[in-house]
């Protein structure tokens, strides 16, 4: 046992024999109150020495570290690799659901780092500015658009609902971004919507401009390098990224291939991909029966 431990638990209880509070014992000796009441308490029940050699034989030897059934690990690196890298609360989430295994989310992450290389999502002590907030369906919907190589993917969602929609497109120009304005809106968001949202890319100006306000009561222009006003769209284009069109680059002949892509994509994200905001439902699922 630690000479320096021994020396403290006697001297506290000396203390303590002459009078002097529990308070002070613990100020004096530069210990945590309650530790001192855990000793005090089990020396009155055991005696000074038994408890000086109990505490010594708890010491001894190097804790074995808690190990997890490769079975669960198993369940865990197939659900991430199933559900397209999700997050660890989505695992979880499945774990508990279809094995009937709770495990932590902090313990899941253990688990992930045996296999894979992680990268933490926030960056701590990072001022954030003010993000556009909505209490319900169609209040605010945010839009943006992905370099693809030879094409480009515009993107648009609900930050309340999640829903979202995507046109694949030859050129970045804003008759292309006029052209998803009314596709989205029509099939999407149901042509109406409170704020509409975008960056000051040209693919949002002149065509675009001039039929945004029949589709929504404010528009407004995000700030340049505040990508947090952006954060909703902005995931969900990593989520494009990630889950259907990669890193890769599309020329312009492939544009056909590309839209039942992300066709496809959207009838998964929509009816199938869970969403932590959602309570683990998929959009669709929610707002729409």
């Amino acid at each position: 046992m630690d000479m320096i431990n021994q020396t403290q638990i006697v001297l506290a209880w000396e203390l303590y024999e002459q009078g002097v509070p529990k308070l002070h014992i613990a100020h004096k000796l530069r210990r945590h109150q309650e530790t001192i009441h855990l000793w005090i308490k089990a020396i009155n029940n055991q005696g000074l020495l038994p408890f000086l050699s109990s505490y010594e034989a708890a010491k001894k030897g190097p804790r074995i570290k808690r190990q997890t059934d490769g079975l669960i690990k198993r369940w865990v690196f197939d659900i991430r690799k199933r559900e397209l890298d999700c997050c660890g609360e989505k695992i979880q989430y499945f774990l508990q659901k279809e094995k009937g295994v709770k495990l932590a989310v902090s313990h899941i992450y253990d688990i992930l780092h045996e296999k894979y290389i992680l990268r933490s999502k926030w960056q701590k002590n990072k001022k954030r500015g003010a993000v556009p907030k909505a209490s319900k369906p169609r209040e605010v919907i945010q839009m943006d658009s992905i370099d693809l190589g030879g094409l480009f993917a515009f993107t648009g969602v609900d930050i309340f609902t999640k829903e979202a929609d995507i046109l694949i497109a030859p050129a970045l120009t804003s008759i292309f971004g006029k052209q998803f304005l009314h596709q989205s809106m029509k099939r999407r968001f149901n042509s109406h919507v409170e704020l509409l949202q975008t960056d000051g890319g040209s693919e949002f100006k002149l065509e675009f401009k001039k039929s945004v306000f029949k589709f929504c009561n404010r528009y407004r222009i995000a700030r340049p390098y505040k990508k947090n006003e952006q954060s909703f769209i902005e995931s969900f284009n990593r989520t494009v990224r990630k889950e259907c069109v990669g890193w890769n680059t599309y020329r312009q002949s492939e544009l056909i291939e590309c839209q039942t892509m992300v066709e496809s994509f959207l009838q998964r994200y929509h009816y199938h991909r869970l969403h932590m905001g959602l309570n683990m439902k998929p959009p669709l699922s929610i707002f729409q029966g």
